[in-house]
């Protein structure tokens, strides 16, 4: 059963939950291009499939409710490559902003942002800020990627390129574990991806950045080659990916009652 899912419910029970203090999961996803090989659907395929089946875990211990994921993010790095659907920087932070104030309107004072795409991520935690800033009320963001780094890391999952990388090896991994029936040409269509590689892309400590014009997602468009692909580790990275977000899910509904409780 999936009835934490937001859009399941009527006004009347919504309000009811609102009420109860239920926390509301939005999932972020995106419409972009993921090289000749993987669908456009890539991120928002990946994001879905995590949130769902960890607000499944968590949705036992907290009381939780699951926004529809929103299939369209910031991806103005891609437009040039076609096969983008996009909002520019300024529109995506004030439509986080917008969603969120529409939830408090209806009475949440508990919003989780959850990430699948790198663009989205600085105007997430953005939009999160902002909203805690300006109305009475507890937010979080995160992408599932900083979520599940250590789970990652101890699987090896940098064998398959860069994590999470664009449309490489480990993207590729995800998606054949879900539906390899959306990849298109085999393994030897970006066989020679390797020479597009920036060893900048994701380089250096936490925080920083580096950018090049045309080339935020590789020189063609994707990160790294997909030839290490394997859809059984995808799965077992998958596992990983939900439980650490489950996780993280429950520790911050602790850390939000305990603050309400610390405050009445």
């Amino acid at each position: 059963m999936n009835d934490f899912l937001f859009h399941h419910g009527t006004r009347e029970t919504l309000k009811r939950q609102a009420k109860e203090g239920y926390v509301v999961i939005v999932p972020l996803g995106a419409t972009e291009q993921h090289g000749p090989h993987l669908p456009v659907c890539t991120d928002t395929m990946i994001g879905e499939h995590i949130v769902l089946e960890a607000c499944r875990k968590a949705a036992d211990s907290m009381k939780l409710l699951m926004a529809p994921i929103l299939p369209v993010g910031c991806s103005q790095h891609h437009l040039a490559f076609g096969g983008t659907l996009s909002f520019s920087s300024s529109t995506y932070l004030l439509l986080l902003k917008e969603l969120g104030e529409s939830l408090v309107a209806g009475g949440f004072r508990k919003i989780i942002f959850l990430n699948a795409h790198g663009g989205n991520e600085p105007l997430m935690h953005q939009a999160a800020q902002d909203l805690a800033v300006q109305h009475d009320i507890w937010t979080a963001s995160a992408s599932y990627w900083s979520l599940s780094r250590e789970a990652l890391n101890e699987l090896h999952a940098h064998e398959m390129g860069m994590v999470p990388g664009h449309a490489g090896g480990f993207e590729a991994s995800l998606i054949a574990s879900l539906d390899p029936q959306l990849i298109q040409g085999g393994q030897d269509t970006v066989e020679g991806a390797k020479h597009l590689q920036r060893s900048w892309i994701h380089g250096g400590p936490p925080g920083s950045y580096v950018g090049k014009h045309n080339e935020l997602t590789g020189m063609d468009g994707y990160t790294d080659s997909i030839s290490p692909m394997d859809g059984a580790k995808g799965a077992s990275y998958l596992q990983a990916i939900i439980e650490a977000t489950a996780h993280w899910l429950l520790q911050v509904d602790q850390w939000m009652n305990e603050g309400a409780q610390a405050t009445t």
